[in-house]
């Protein structure tokens, strides 16, 4: 199995170069199904930094199979990830942030029932642990409220669908018409994956929230927009208009024939 993880960099060259030393070296574990070693390969695509993220990307010497990108100007993460998406040649394609939120040691355990077929989509969430998990008092309520939204216009029952870390089967995902270019992305996906039939499975993950000071870059502004996309996609998109001719049949509902 090989496993493309798509990864948008913007204004990260404080932290990068350790973060891609970590990246480069990870290793995804073995197929449960024949034993051999999961493949992988990394996905750049830089969203216009301006503080020369992609300058390090480029001279960084990678072990891994490799691809960069760059975007003329700044469209933000859902357009970053879109052309990553299109550039995937995995069996399984995953998003990964380009910071130290998100523990991609755990990336191995998220790959387990995409691996084993047990799933066709996985979501890391930070909230579905039984330690204590430490959030910042605001963006926790901001995500557990777009969650319960997003929950009942879907009819998922997710305990975390603001996550980064989202692993799908690449037939899926490369048949989904993606539009959000911000942080719209989330809702977005998760609304049209809700309307498919699909296994769809969340595995606790750990988390480390960053404050502006050290990057973060979503704001107010992307949770009142979220509100908008979750409304949207779920109520109002059309499945016969996101979903591409070629998406297996075996994901499409019996009985939708406006499909």
């Amino acid at each position: 199995m090989k496993v493309s993880l798509v990864c948008p960099v913007y204004n990260e060259a404080g932290h990068l170069k350790d973060f891609l030393e970590q990246f480069d070296a990870l290793e995804l574990g073995r197929s449960p199904k024949t034993g051999d070693a999961i493949e992988k390969e990394l996905i750049f695509v830089d969203d216009c930094s301006r503080d020369g993220s992609l300058e390090i990307l480029k001279s960084f010497p990678f072990k891994s199979h490799v691809i960069i990108e760059s975007q003329s100007i700044n469209q933000g993460k859902g357009a970053a990830l879109r052309r990553g998406f299109a550039l995937a040649t995995g069996d399984v394609i995953g998003v990964q942030d380009a910071d130290f939120e998100y523990s991609m040691d755990e990336v191995p355990d998220l790959l387990i029932p995409l691996a084993s077929g047990k799933a066709e989509v996985v979501y890391g969430s930070r909230f579905k642990k039984s330690g204590t998990q430490v959030h910042r008092t605001f963006h926790y309520l901001i995500n557990r409220f777009l969650t319960i939204l997003s929950n009942v216009l879907s009819g998922l029952y997710l305990t975390d669908m603001e996550t980064c870390y989202k692993f799908f089967q690449a037939d899926i995902l490369k048949n989904l018409k993606l539009e959000t270019n911000r942080f719209g992305f989330e809702p977005e996906i998760t609304a049209k994956v809700a309307r498919l039939k699909v296994r769809m499975v969340e595995i606790p993950i750990s988390y480390h929230p960053r404050n502006y000071m050290e990057g973060k870059k979503i704001t107010w502004k992307d949770g009142v927009a979220a509100v908008r996309h979750i409304i949207y996609f779920n109520l109002f998109a059309k499945p016969r208009e996101f979903v591409l001719p070629a998406m297996p049949k075996r994901f499409i509902p019996a009985g939708r024939q406006w499909l």
